[in-house]
C-alpha cells in the first residue's frame, strides 16, 4: 500500500510524487519530410491541486540558443529576450484516476456531487488497482493550437505510460493523429518521453526532456 500524505487527497496519492514544479531541458527530434528538425529547448512543468481529485497540469517550454542555456534560463519567469518561445507545445490539463463518476462527484457542467465523496482513505483507494498492480488514469491536455488530447494509461510507482484515446482538432490545426508519453522519477528528477503520429507519419519519437523538482 502506498503511503499517504495528509495534505494531497486520497485519490491522488498514486500521482502524489508528481506534485511540484520541474524546471529542466530536453530535445526535439522530429522527421519532417526528409529532414530530422532538432532543437533543444528548456521546460518548466507543475503540478498542483486544489484539495480536489485531480491535478492541475501546466508546461511551458521554450527554445534554448544553439550554444545550449543556463539553469536559470529555464523558468518561465526569466526567459531571456534571445530564446524564443515554443507556442506549440505549452499545455495545461488535467490529470486522475480512471474510475466511473457517481452522485458524489461534481457534474457535468457546474452541478455540485450529493453525498459523500468516495474513496477517501487510502485502503478504498487501494480497490482500484487493476490485474497489473497498478492504477488506471486519465490525463486531458489542450494546446494552445487548437488540438486537444485525452489520454489512457496507468500509474505503478514512479512510473507513468499513457497512450491517446482520443485527440480532437480544429479545421485550422496542422494534422495530429495519435500520441504515447512516458513520465518516471529517476534519482530524483522527472524524465519524460513523447512520440507522437502527426504530419502524416506513423508514431514515432519526437521529443524528451530531464527535469529537477524546485518547488
Amino acid at each position: 500500500m502506498f503511503t499517504l500524505d495528509s495534505s494531497v487527497p486520497a485519490e491522488l496519492a498514486p500521482l502524489s510524487w508528481l506534485v511540484g514544479v520541474w524546471e529542466g531541458t530536453g530535445v526535439i527530434d522530429y522527421k519532417v519530410g526528409e529532414e530530422h528538425r532538432t532543437a533543444e529547448f528548456g521546460q518548466r512543468i507543475s503540478f498542483s491541486h486544489d484539495g480536489l481529485p485531480y491535478l492541475n497540469y501546466a508546461s511551458s517550454t521554450w527554445l534554448l540558443p544553439p550554444d545550449g542555456g543556463s539553469s536559470e534560463e529555464a523558468s518561465a519567469g526569466s526567459t531571456p529576450e534571445a530564446v524564443a518561445p515554443v507556442a506549440h507545445v505549452a499545455e495545461s490539463g488535467y490529470w486522475r484516476l480512471h474510475r466511473p463518476l457517481g452522485p458524489a462527484d461534481p457534474g457535468p457542467g457546474m452541478l455540485p456531487g450529493v453525498g459523500e465523496r468516495p474513496y477517501a482513505t487510502a485502503e478504498q483507494v487501494e480497490t482500484l488497482r487493476n490485474a497489473q498492480g497498478a492504477f488506471d488514469i486519465e490525463v486531458a491536455i489542450i494546446h494552445p493550437t487548437g488540438v486537444s488530447e485525452f489520454y489512457l494509461g496507468q500509474a505503478k510507482g514512479p512510473r507513468i505510460d499513457l497512450a491517446t484515446d482520443a485527440v480532437v482538432r480544429s479545421a485550422t490545426a496542422k494534422p495530429y493523429a495519435a500520441a504515447t508519453r512516458l513520465y518516471g522519477l529517476v534519482e530524483g528528477h522527472l524524465l519524460w518521453a513523447w512520440d507522437m503520429a502527426a504530419l502524416g507519419q506513423d508514431l514515432r519519437t519526437h521529443a524528451s526532456a530531464r527535469l529537477a523538482r524546485v518547488d
